[in-house]
């Protein structure tokens, strides 16, 4: 998914241009009247995997994109956060949850719609999670209750997947890859 192009500067106004800058190797929107490089980057989403016990904790999305869909708690990166404290902040905004934040798990990008997906391992600390504004309700789920065909999106499923196949294997790692654009 290709952004919309840039047409005016942030920065003083101006017209933009498309070309490749001097010892850049990409076409990048540029400002000639001040010199400002326009970098569009993708975007990070961060969240957390709550488990207590045998279960994991998930969010019935109120807001699109997949209204009704079941997810875990995450959400887009703000600046000026770690990823660490977004993934907090999003299980605290998504599900009123205290959590132990653990180690990263998972690392998945998604190009065809410029981002990079990060989950973290976490521990609820206790059974008080309530929905937030942009969930209809949050869940405890077991490995055979997770509603897998209303799962919101690929990371997620995915995600949980690794989680499952790593807790039956009693060894938590690292899972980074790609999801490609459904055919």
């Amino acid at each position: 998914m290709p952004f919309p192009p840039l047409n005016f500067c942030s920065k003083c106004g101006a017209k933009l241009v498309l070309r490749v800058p001097p010892g850049d190797s990409l076409p990048r929107h540029v400002c000639d009247a001040c010199g400002t490089i326009h970098y569009r980057n993708p975007l990070v989403v961060v969240g957390t995997i709550p488990a207590w016990k045998d279960q994991v904790l998930l969010c019935k999305r109120a807001i699109e994109p997949r209204y009704g869909l079941w997810t875990l708690p995450s959400g887009f990166m703000e600046l000026g956060e770690t990823t660490a404290q977004g993934a907090l902040r999003e299980t605290m905004e998504e599900a009123g949850a205290n959590i132990e934040l653990g180690e990263v798990f998972s690392l998945l990008s998604v190009p065809h719609v410029n981002q990079v997906h990060l989950f973290y391992r976490a521990r609820l600390l206790d059974l008080n999670f309530a929905a937030g504004e942009e969930t209809l309700e949050v869940g405890l789920f077991r490995e055979s209750e997770i509603p897998w065909e209303t799962i919101a999106f690929r990371t997620t499923a995915t995600t949980l997947q690794h989680f499952f196949a790593d807790r039956k294997e009693g060894l938590f790692r690292l899972h980074a890859g790609e999801i490609m654009p459904p055919k």
